[in-house]
């Protein structure tokens, strides 16, 4: 890639620039010396440590030597590890993998890693402190890279050839880019209705017509010379990827059909539609592009008026939809007691039944009848009687399981339909509920007034041989009235019913 003159040049300033400065280093030292103040601190560290370690020698508190040690190693990221020797050469306490990171220096001189300071003990040598530091150089390409004087050299060039780039491309533009286009060229796109703006290879406006500057009222002043980028109320219009001409110049190919919608300060943005074609010379270089812009705000606001319909449309169909969903909901429930319908219950029934069939599950149908219903009414009025019959469905759906369906099969007549269960649960339920209505039910409807309400309640399940939901239903009425003969409340199965009707018979031919 050829480097143009502005970034050859500041590539040479940069360069001079770090040049001088190296060599101001050199002869004044105005960097500091890392290894010099390494070794200052670390003296002073070393001393200090020696200090407290020979004190805690000459006591033999060994346990507190080692907490010692191991506290400045905790809080020193510099001490890799610390030894105490004695003079036999026996390591009285360590810390750290002191082994692999402390190596012996020549003459038992201290050097910037491994530090030996000597413990006294009256008159005599009792041993050394053996400190090892980690280097004062980097070890690592990192560690280079974030190296003072690396880094700061590293900053000095980026930095600079960047303040020396952007100062050398503003100093050297050309000075009139007016002289680029003629007058004539001018006036004519002027008498065009659509926008056009022409610019050069690096973004610089060289023709900017009447259309386009009323695109925006930023866009009103001068333009020529400008920077596209710099027409922020353009460029954000295009969105965050590349906008046209770039990719148009960069392409080398047209690019046509881009909609962009640009705000105004006192109304609705407006809707555009560009085209860009880039402008090649006779060696198919690039020297800049064509833009237009036609303005699409009466053909966007026509298609704003049709959506607007379909919207409306779409609400309304919306609302039919869920009046449609109330009115079935309506349909499908009793409005007394919120129960499903009879015809809702043998549609879900039905469905239930030809599952069960075909996994050969068992389903449980349960009849429910209030007892002596008429005589609650001709006792205390058709709203007791109402009240008792709700009672009686709120008892029944609390009973059932998740997935049961509970009806209002007729007057104080209610139907159950219980999937995969067995007749025996089924009239374990049943009892349940029975003693529920009879013990709650009752004493809830007119407080302080003793009213006794009961229900019987018939089972029938597949297993008794029903082979349709209309038999099965059948069956469990069956089981209900043998109920009732009986002598009411109380919860009896189809097969229950079945022997006692033919223990009747046995007893009336006796």
């Amino acid at each position: 890639m050829r480097l143009g003159p502005v970034s050859r040049i500041s590539m040479g300033l940069i360069s001079l620039a770090a040049f001088l400065l190296l060599v101001a280093d050199l002869i004044f030292g105005l960097l500091p010396d890392e290894a010099d103040v390494a070794k200052h601190v670390r003296k002073r560290t070393s001393e200090a440590l020696a200090v407290q370690i020979t004190a805690l020698v000459q006591t033999e508190a060994w346990e507190a030597l080692r907490r010692t040690m191991h506290a400045v190693i905790s809080r020193d990221p510099e001490v890799l590890s610390i030894a105490v020797r004695r003079s036999t050469g026996e390591v009285v306490a360590e810390t750290g993998n002191h082994a692999n990171h402390f190596s012996p220096p020549a003459n038992n001189k201290s050097t910037l890693t491994s530090v030996l300071v000597p413990i006294e003990s009256g008159t005599e040598t009792w041993g050394r402190l053996e400190v090892a530091y980690r280097p004062t150089t980097p070890q690592t390409l990192l560690g280079w890279l974030r190296y003072p004087g690396v880094a700061l050299t590293l900053l000095m060039l980026t930095v600079g050839f960047g303040a020396f780039y952007l100062y050398l491309k503003r100093i050297l533009q050309r000075l009139d880019p007016n002289a680029a286009i003629p007058d004539r060229v001018r006036t004519a796109f002027d008498a065009l209705s659509e926008g056009v703006l022409v610019i050069d290879k690096q973004g610089h406006v060289l023709l900017a017509n009447r259309a386009f500057r009323a695109l925006h009222p930023s866009a009103g002043g001068e333009l020529t010379g400008k920077r596209i980028k710099d027409l922020t109320w353009l460029t954000s219009a295009c969105g965050d990827g590349p906008p046209p001409w770039t990719r148009a110049m960069l392409e080398r190919t047209a690019v046509t059909g881009e909609s962009i919608k640009i705000p105004q300060d006192d109304g609705d943005p407006v809707k555009i539609v560009v085209n860009v074609a880039p402008i090649v010379d006779d060696r198919e270089t690039v020297r800049g592009c064509l833009l237009t812009f036609d303005d699409m705000s009466m053909v966007e606001h026509m298609n704003q008026a049709l959506l607007d319909s379909v919207a409306q449309l779409e609400v309304a169909k919306h609302k039919i939809e869920m009046q449609n969903v109330e009115l079935k909901r309506l349909a499908d429930h009793d409005q007394l007691t919120g129960s499903l319908t009879r015809r809702a219950f043998l549609e879900q029934a039905q469905q239930a039944f030809l599952e069960a069939a075909s996994q050969r599950s068992n389903v449980c149908v349960v009849m429910v009848d209030i007892d002596h219903f008429k005589s609650i009414n001709d006792r205390y009025g058709h709203l007791v009687g109402d009240q008792a019959i709700q009672h009686v469905a709120n008892t029944l759906e609390g009973a059932v399981r998740a997935g049961d369906v509970v009806c209002r099969y007729g007057g104080e007549e209610f139907c159950l339909l219980l999937a995969g269960i067995e007749v025996s649960q089924a009239q374990e339920l049943a009892e349940r509920v029975r003693r529920q209505i009879e013990t709650g039910c009752g004493p809830s409807i007119i407080p302080g007034e003793n009213v006794r309400l009961t229900a019987s309640f018939g089972i029938a399940s597949i297993q008794h041989g029903a082979t349709t939901l209309a038999e099965l239903i059948k069956q469990a009425d069956q089981a209900l009235y043998a109920a009732k003969a009986a002598g009411r409340n109380r919860a009896l199965r189809h097969d229950q019913a079945l022997a006692m009707n033919q223990g009747l018979l046995a007893m009336h031919a006796a």
